[in-house]
């Protein structure tokens, strides 16, 4: 009997087996790069500690999401609409359209950055780009897509070679991963705000949810989506905290000793963030560099546009597919198109020395309508009308509302700060 629910056990983790690890993984885009490198090239291991505390929050918030799915079995905008209404589902969808377009815009300015290491001009790169993202998308299975880019995903794992040759002071950063520190200078409001977007974007929940009802899960599939979306979770956290060290290891390390600092506010370059992987791959870490960029713009300029449709779609009864024609699915290819168009129209229009900023403060918009979406989540997870018997716990209810609080406290310091100057 025992092996009989081993095997039971083991079938149930890998037929859901996707969602959650994808979803976690994707908050290491060209912005969780650019983000999570500038944290540690500007302020060591100072920001370690942020992390900590976001994998608790990262995992109870897609595990709410994961849930909702599988026991209601409709994506997030379809619940938006449901429990609020027309009026909330058109403002929320309208502001994740333009702030999904920001997002997909910054993987346009990572490809831009990239090709300007190869001595390409961005007004090649970036059409280019999108032929191929319009390539991907309407021509090969999206599966087959995400399958070929998680593997070149393994690039990533460079950071944690090049942080351990580095040397960093482990003491250093385990005090650091453990106590929090407050660096006096208002960039490090700001690198915090960018880290909470970038590690959990308001997208992850739509997409997340979406994944696990797509895959026809229920809620007997509970337990392994929940393994699905720690181990992913916990493993995203984990590379990004070695982009961390490996930053602050390196460029960070290198700026105490008199070298050239990096500020986000001085527009840097991605020359400059490609020194950290010179301790493993030395001449060839600009080289190295620009390929993760690469890979991660136009995996996720690929894929967050077209979930984007599908969820504006989904949120106002839409019909949204591939497998329709222009005519028959008008709103859906229109929204798909646009975003795209309008992504890389604003990375043309912006000057060259403002990429990299651009990508950064794009994290922390992220960052500041995060709360927003958690309350609507919050409410409808609470609803036992919607999840019957699976309404949230107690104990996850302190830590999600805890979680919103907390970012939503953050982000209205940051606002009135930049309105303040303060």
């Amino acid at each position: 009997m025992r092996l009989r629910l081993s095997r039971r056990s083991l079938f149930a983790f890998f037929a859901v087996l996707g969602p959650g690890f994808v979803t976690a993984s994707a908050g290491n885009d060209v912005g969780g790069i650019a983000t999570y490198s500038a944290a540690g090239a500007q302020f060591g291991y100072a920001t370690l500690w942020s992390l900590l505390a976001l994998t608790l929050s990262l995992i109870v918030v897609q595990e709410m999401a994961g849930r909702m799915g599988a026991v209601t079995g409709q994506g997030l905008a379809g619940l938006i609409r449901e429990n609020f209404g027309l009026r909330i589902t058109f403002v929320t969808m309208l502001a994740l359209f333009f702030v999904n377009t920001g997002i997909a815009a910054t993987e346009f300015a990572g490809i831009a950055a990239a090709s300007e290491l190869f001595g390409i001009s961005r007004f090649i790169a970036i059409p280019a780009s999108m032929a191929i993202v319009f390539l991907l998308v309407l021509r090969l299975p999206n599966k087959i897509v995400e399958r070929v880019f998680v593997v070149f995903s393994l690039i990533y794992l460079t950071y944690v070679v090049s942080g351990v040759l580095a040397h960093p002071n482990w003491s250093e950063v385990a005090r650091d991963a453990v106590v929090p520190r407050i660096v006096k200078n208002p960039a490090f409001l700001v690198t915090i705000v960018g880290l909470i977007g970038t590690t959990i974007s308001p997208y992850m929940q739509f997409f997340l949810q979406s994944q696990v009802v797509d895959k026809g899960s229920r809620a007997r599939d509970l337990p392994a989506i929940r393994a699905d979306i720690i181990v992913g979770s916990v493993l995203a956290i984990a590379l990004a905290g070695f982009m961390i060290v490996a930053n602050g290891a390196t460029i960070f390390q290198a700026t105490l000793h008199g070298g050239h600092p990096i500020d986000i506010n001085a527009n840097p370059q991605a020359v400059d963030f490609a020194r950290a992987l010179e301790p493993l791959a030395g001449h060839f870490a600009e080289v190295i560099f620009a390929l993760g960029i690469l890979n991660a713009g136009l995996f996720t300029a690929a894929v967050l546009p077209l979930s984007t449709a599908y969820i504006v779609c989904e949120a106002f009864g839409l019909e949204a597919s591939l497998d329709r024609r222009f005519r028959e699915a008008p709103v859906f290819y229109s929204l798909f198109a646009g975003a795209i168009l309008l992504a890389a129209g604003l990375v043309l229009l912006v000057p060259k020395e403002s990429l990299f900023k651009l990508i950064i403060y794009a994290q922390v918009v992220q960052g500041v309508l995060l709360p927003l979406e958690l309350v609507l989540m919050l409410v409808i997870v609470n609803r036992p009308r919607v999840m019957g018997s699976h309404v949230n716990t107690r104990t996850l209810n302190a830590i999600a509302w805890a979680t919103a609080i907390v970012i939503g406290s953050l982000a209205l310091v940051y606002v009135w700060q930049s309105l303040t100057g303060a």
